[in-house]
């Protein structure tokens, strides 16, 4: 009788694939959230954009969201600094915390939300509205690049009939330092739908209307997270490549929000 009982949901998996089916779902249940927290990210972004400098306009926009991680934020702007491209700007947002002392580079921007949001997205999308360029890249503050990514990243994007966006491998190391495995899967919008190997720790992507991030309260058992469903809403419309080479160092951080990449649900 189970078994009976499971097999439309498993059709509609085999069909549509269990992460679309939940992404559903969950702008089915958390919609009234994203609602509130969509006027809260345009008010914060007004009131930024009259308080701060404008930023320069720059190949690259980098944007690294924030939250009481002051030594592992500046390991991670440290990393987006010392890349090899140098026309970009480095854009951090503080999702209310307040910002601690950062290297002193005219390409670094840095401001704080009014309020804690405790929405990724959300305070992701202010960066990406505060910043004027071609292309936008994407650090969380736990995790590094090194020096090549940004480099790797736009010899694809700029090649003649380039796609809009690319993604490179993780090598994924856990808090001791050692390295646990990398993850590189090459991009299959099928696949996407059952298997979430998709990061934006590793995306860039040339700045369009999709190019903005989920709204929604996606608490630790809320699946999939923001940055599979920004990576496979973007596909839908723009070419996304994979870059086989290790440009991202992910941290398997178990006090925090990882993909285990362990198959499907």
């Amino acid at each position: 009788m189970r078994r009976i009982a499971r097999a439309p949901w498993e059709l509609l998996k085999r069909t549509f694939g269990w992460l679309v089916l939940f992404e559903l779902r969950n702008k089915v249940l958390l919609a009234p959230s994203a609602l509130r927290l969509r006027r809260i990210e345009a008010a914060e972004t007004r009131r930024l954009s009259a308080v701060t400098a404008a930023m320069p306009a720059a190949l690259v926009a980098t944007v690294i969201a924030t939250h009481r991680r002051p030594d592992e934020l500046r390991a991670a702007v440290r990393s987006a600094l010392a890349q090899t491209v140098r026309d970009q700007v480095v854009v951090v947002v503080d999702d209310g915390a307040g910002l601690p002392e950062l290297p002193d580079d005219p390409r670094l921007f840095a401001v704080s939300l009014a309020r804690n949001t405790g929405v990724a997205g959300v305070v992701r999308n202010v960066g990406i509205r505060l910043s004027r360029s071609r292309y936008v890249a994407f650090l969380d503050d736990d995790n590094l690049w090194e020096a090549d990514h940004l480099e790797r990243a736009l010899a694809v994007l700029e090649s003649p009939h380039g796609p809009d966006g690319v993604y490179t491998a993780l090598r994924r190391v856990l808090p001791d330092g050692t390295e646990r495995d990398i993850l590189s899967v090459p991009f299959d919008r099928h696949r996407a739908a059952r298997e979430s190997f998709l990061d934006t720790n590793a995306f860039v992507a040339r700045r369009n209307g999709a190019l903005r991030f989920s709204r929604l309260r996606r608490t630790p058992d809320v699946l999939p997270r923001e940055d599979w469903e920004l990576v496979h809403r973007y596909s839908r419309n723009h070419r996304v490549r994979h870059v086989p080479h290790a440009t991202v160092r992910y941290l398997v951080n178990p006090e925090s929000f990882f993909t285990t990449w362990d198959g499907t649900v």
